[in-house]
């Protein structure tokens, strides 16, 4: 006889996930969620408060950052960086999230292990005030190894359109704020991983240039910025927010910039981080390969006019952020990197 269980999926331990996580996503509900964790969507009623309310959504994964999750056997900060690649992409526009969704495929399905990535999750939504509603695990033997997993998550927020922001004011002149990163966050791991390799006693190796671990140096995770850039939009004229995720600079802060503009970044103006300093030493990379794949020490960059940067800045410090002023807009195109050695 062949069932399902012999065939490589367990159900059983899929119930056994859910009874360990149900508490942790009950942790993040407020009053506008209308259902428990189990049923087959999850609810969420429109909040009050806003006058022509538009959702904004974000998708995304953790990539292959997940590898050293695995080899490291450290899954409670995961969620963090799964979380935060939806939840940073959702306040650009200037919106709020309201809840989240993750998903988990794997080969076989740990129930102890995936609960500890489930509230890493969990513990990053109630971080920026976003419901974990509901998610789905899927085990897939033959797709993946037995001990590894992929990790995804959507994400929905909300804002009123006279106050969305999508780059359209930025004009001339205007500067540019930096906030610091945490680290590599989750992107440009496929490059991170063939310098510094998958041996996991070399990861567990003390760099004293690091200040830790190889490890923990990588698994770092992505630094939330919803509660700083929305207080921050709702005091400044933030005209543009960039997230800065895999491309870097040069990728992401043209995504808001209207035609015939371009930023002109100081790269001397805020600090690298130690990780960017091994990367760099590792790869022979020179800086426009360098900024146009990590985040280099910013991990989200707000525009605003020249006459509010400092008051930006001193905010951002006081709202628990590394803060710079870094750049300015220009007349062309692209990004300029200035200050490089």
């Amino acid at each position: 006889m062949m069932d399902y269980k012999s065939a490589g999926v367990d159900v059983t331990r899929g119930y056994r996930l859910v009874d360990l996580i149900k508490k942790s996503a009950a942790d993040t509900y407020d009053e506008n969620v209308l259902s428990g964790l189990g049923s087959f969507g999850g609810f969420y009623a429109l909040p009050k408060g806003y006058a022509e309310p538009v959702l904004v959504s974000g998708t995304d994964g953790v990539g292959t950052k997940l590898r050293y999750a695995v080899i490291l056997d450290k899954h409670d900060t995961i969620g963090t960086d799964c979380v935060a690649m939806c939840v940073n992409d959702i306040v650009c526009q200037g919106a709020r999230p309201l809840f989240f969704l993750d998903y988990v495929a794997c080969g076989k399905l740990d129930p102890e292990k995936m609960s500890v990535v489930v509230k890493g999750v969990a513990a990053a939504c109630k971080e920026v005030g976003c419901a974990l509603v509901g998610g789905e695990t899927a085990e897939m033997p033959g797709m993946y190894p037995e001990d590894e997993y992929d990790l995804a998550g959507f994400s929905v927020g909300i804002a009123d359109r006279s106050r969305i922001i999508n780059g359209s004011r930025i004009r001339k002149g205007d500067v540019l704020v930096g906030l610091a990163s945490s680290g590599i966050h989750s992107n440009g791991f496929s490059l991170v991983r063939k310098l510094l390799g998958e041996d996991r006693k070399e990861l567990e190796k003390y760099d004293p240039e690091l200040g830790m671990t190889t490890g923990e140096a990588v698994l770092t995770p992505t630094r939330l910025y919803v509660r700083s850039a929305l207080a921050l939009a709702s005091e400044f004229d933030v005209r543009g927010i960039a997230h800065i995720t895999g491309g870097g600079f040069i990728e992401n802060i043209p995504r808001i910039l209207p035609d015939g503009l371009c930023a002109e970044v100081d790269i001397s103006s805020f600090p690298r981080l130690p990780i960017f300093g091994l990367l760099a030493k590792k790869s022979g990379l020179g800086d426009d390969k360098l900024y146009n794949t990590f985040n280099m020490g910013i991990g989200m960059v707000l525009a605003v006019p020249a006459e509010q940067a400092e008051s930006v800045k001193e905010a951002a410090v006081k709202l628990g952020e590394s803060a710079y002023i870094m750049g300015r807009v220009a007349e062309g195109g692209g990004v300029k990197l200035l200050g490089g050695k």
